[in-house]
């Protein structure tokens, strides 16, 4: 199935991808031994899909199993005053008394943290069938490529959420439980509120620090340049700072806790485009030998 496959994205007879010094090298041959039709094609990414989903659907089915783990150790860690942040900070933090308001509150918000765990354990199969799908139409070069590229967003992307996780969410809690107008008025939060915020500081976060991925391949397509991403640094520094008042309360120092990283990774993401400029030029110089 493989080999046909490969043969919808090269020609049938053998493909050659130039090397460096403007033959073809063998590692730059993909053979094609037959093709599929557009109907098989189509059959074939529709089982890929299914295999994923499958995956998918068995993760959400053990987070269900291990649901009062998932729920007491992970989702309700940022709610007690023993969580690793408010140690380390040395935070005196009150547990949180969290309320049910709806009859149905409780059985929704159990079904949501099961889903989301679902979805984000088993996102690395559904990811790696759909791998498996587009590989044999790469060349050796290009699948070596996506492996870096997936690896690097991989990375970035759980930083985020641990970030988010670690860092952002704790010190929201502990801002907004803090906050009061009147003695008289007691913070006591909805439970559906307190999921959905913590998973809004988690995954927004986590989907920030994607920064380097997306400069990386605007400097693939040549609209980011490290000259260009300097010009307009004040611009991109009062933005992290915007960027974190949304995404954290409004205390000053959890809005430093956001923006510092934040800044850091457009710096970082310079670096990106200066590196990926300097590898394009290289394979170019070599291509032209």
């Amino acid at each position: 199935m493989a080999a046909k496959r490969a043969g919808l994205f090269r020609r049938k007879s053998a493909a050659v991808q130039p090397a460096g010094d403007g033959a073809a090298g063998p590692a730059d041959v993909l053979p094609s031994k037959g093709e599929m039709s557009f109907l098989e094609h189509l059959e074939d990414l529709r089982w890929t899909i299914l295999k994923g989903i499958t995956g998918v659907v068995v993760m959400t089915i053990v987070a269900g199993i291990f649901h009062d783990w998932v729920t007491d150790t992970v989702l309700l860690g940022p709610a007690k005053g023993d969580f690793f942040t408010y140690r380390v900070l040395r935070i005196d933090f009150a547990d949180l008394h969290l309320q049910n308001r709806t009859p149905t509150g409780q059985f929704f918000a159990l079904v949501g943290i099961v889903m989301a765990v679902g979805v984000v354990v088993g996102s690395p199969v559904f990811i790696y069938f759909f791998w498996r799908f587009i590989e044999p139409g790469l060349y050796p070069r290009e699948r070596s490529g996506m492996r870096f590229i997936a690896a690097f967003a991989t990375f970035f992307f759980v930083v985020g959420i641990l970030f988010g996780y670690f860092v952002i969410t704790p010190l929201a809690l502990n801002f907004f439980n803090s906050f009061q107008i009147s003695e008289v008025v007691h913070n006591e939060f909805d439970i559906t509120r307190y999921f959905s915020s913590v998973t809004w500081w988690s995954f927004g976060s986590g989907l920030l620090f994607e920064l380097p991925v997306v400069i990386f391949f605007l400097t693939k397509l040549g609209i980011a340049t490290p000259e260009r991403l300097r010009s307009i640094r004040k611009y991109a520094f009062v933005g992290v700072f915007i960027v974190g008042a949304i995404i954290t309360p409004a205390d000053p120092f959890s809005m430093f806790a956001a923006a510092i990283p934040l800044y850091g990774l457009y710096e970082g993401s310079i670096l990106i485009s200066g590196w990926v400029l300097r590898k394009d030029q290289r394979e170019l110089e070599k291509a032209l030998e």
